[in-house]
Formats: C-alpha cells, sequence, structure tokens
C-alpha cells in the first residue's frame, strides 16, 4: 500500500520532479560555474552553497525518480457499493463528543495532516476501508479507543 497514490499526487511530484530538472538544477549549474569562474573556491560562499544546494537537488530528484518509477496510480472513483476506499474523503463525528473531523485516504507521499489527508495505511485508514456511511467504527488512539460514527463519505 506503501506505492499507492492518486493521480493528483502523481501529477504534483512529477511536477515538482520537471521544477528541479529543467529549471532548479541548470539555474543552480549557472549559477556555480559563475562562482567557479571568481577564483579561489575555498572562500567562496557562492559556490560552497551552490555545490550544497546541487547535492541536495540531485538528492530529491533521486528520491522523486524511485518513488514515481514504483507508484501505483489508483483510481479515487467511488465504488459501486458505497464503501469507503483509497481517495475517499469521510466526516466522521465523535460519538462522545459530537466533534466533527474531515479525513481523506491518500497514499503515504501525499500525507498532509493539516489538510486533513492522512494514510490509507495509518490506523484510522485502515480502520475506515470497506466501511459505509452510518457504520459506528472504533479507532484506537494513544488515549483509548474512540467511537466514530460515518457521516458522509465523497470522492472527488
Amino acid at each position: 500500500m506503501s506505492d499507492f497514490i492518486s493521480q493528483e499526487g502523481f501529477d504534483k511530484l512529477m511536477e515538482e520532479w520537471k521544477r528541479l530538472k529543467f529549471v532548479e538544477r541548470p539555474e543552480m549549474q549557472r549559477q556555480v560555474g559563475a562562482a567557479a569562474a571568481e577564483g579561489d573556491r575555498s572562500e567562496n560562499a557562492a559556490y560552497t552553497y551552490g555545490k550544497m544546494r546541487l547535492r541536495d537537488i540531485d538528492r530529491r530528484l533521486r528520491q522523486l525518480d524511485k518513488i514515481l518509477d514504483h507508484a501505483k496510480v489508483v483510481s479515487t472513483a467511488a465504488p459501486a457499493d458505497g464503501s469507503i476506499r483509497f481517495g475517499a474523503t469521510v466526516t466522521l463525528q465523535d460519538r462522545k463528543t459530537s466533534k466533527r473531523r474531515v479525513y481523506t485516504l491518500v497514499g503515504v507521499q501525499e500525507i498532509d495532516p493539516l489538510a486533513g489527508k492522512i494514510s490509507v495505511s495509518s490506523p484510522v485508514g485502515m480502520a475506515l476501508i470497506g466501511k459505509k456511511q452510518g457504520d459506528i467504527v472504533p479507532i484506537t488512539v494513544p488515549r483509548g479507543t474512540i467511537e466514530y460514527s460515518i457521516i458522509e463519505i465523497s470522492y472527488t
């Protein structure tokens, strides 16, 4: 499951790869070349920074190559049975406090807790898979077990 990704997530990573490969890396190479032409490289901060930044860009490009090569783009279309699957946006309501939470189940590379995007393989994600609107789902968290009602399921 760790290689699963939505088309949106795949496209976002591909855009980052293109930007790094065809915009940032060539620009940084140009800057390093210009700094190297200034002479003594041992005391040249622009040269040292540029080489460090190139290493960072190359490291990220290698990570993105590995991620994109192994990614399995998964459809985020709603299943016929109305159950929760990869790509679902789920509204939950705590049965005790009535507090609502909204989560979207995504792949590991797309996690963004502040935006409510959680991994489909996280404890919450795994507890939700296969459930339907109206189901009661117990989810174990560090402070105990919380029961949630599934209020709404949507797919984009």
